[in-house]
């Protein structure tokens, strides 16, 4: 299974490489006043707004401080779908791992079972994230509430000609 290895507020994670569209550099957000928690603002993706959801702040880990808060090097993980893109500390790398290897986390052991399995790469325990499971339905509903709210914004403005 081919993985994305992710740097979230210092704790090892990844994705499976099929749930991610591209990787991006964090580019500036708009952050309209009444986005908040773990919303970082929005990503303009061709005139359409993507949510932009901090994954560190989203699953409880602690801020990181002063330069590493700021780092202009950090990505963005599109989802495959394009609906929405997290924020992490960094795309480590593309590890392709056996089968084997995984082990199954019960769906039960965390939050809407976004934790799907383990991986231990030298050292590290790597967890293993669904991005289709890290938001819940109401989190998700209020995301696209706000995304469509932002679409609204940038419709009333116009198209500025090139």
């Amino acid at each position: 299974m081919a993985l994305l290895l992710l740097d979230v507020a210092g704790s090892p994670c990844a994705l499976v490489r099929t749930s991610v569209r591209e990787v991006l550099p964090l580019p500036d957000l708009h952050a309209p006043p009444a986005t908040g928690g773990p919303l970082a603002g929005f990503l303009d993706l061709g005139g359409v707004p993507v949510p932009v959801v901090d994954l560190a702040h989203l699953l409880g880990l602690p801020a990181r401080d002063g330069a590493e808060a700021d780092d202009p090097y950090r990505h963005l993980v599109l989802a495959a779908d394009a609906t929405a893109a997290f924020l992490v500390d960094r795309v480590e790398d593309l590890v392709v791992v056996p089968s084997a290897a995984i082990q199954p986390v019960a769906e039960t052991r965390t939050l809407n079972g976004c934790v799907t399995a383990e991986i231990t790469l030298g050292d590290r325990m790597v967890h293993v994230l669904d991005l289709a499971r890290l938001l819940t339905a109401e989190e998700r509903q209020r995301l696209d509430d706000l995304t469509r709210a932002a679409a609204g914004r940038l419709a009333a403005f116009g198209r500025i000609p090139a």
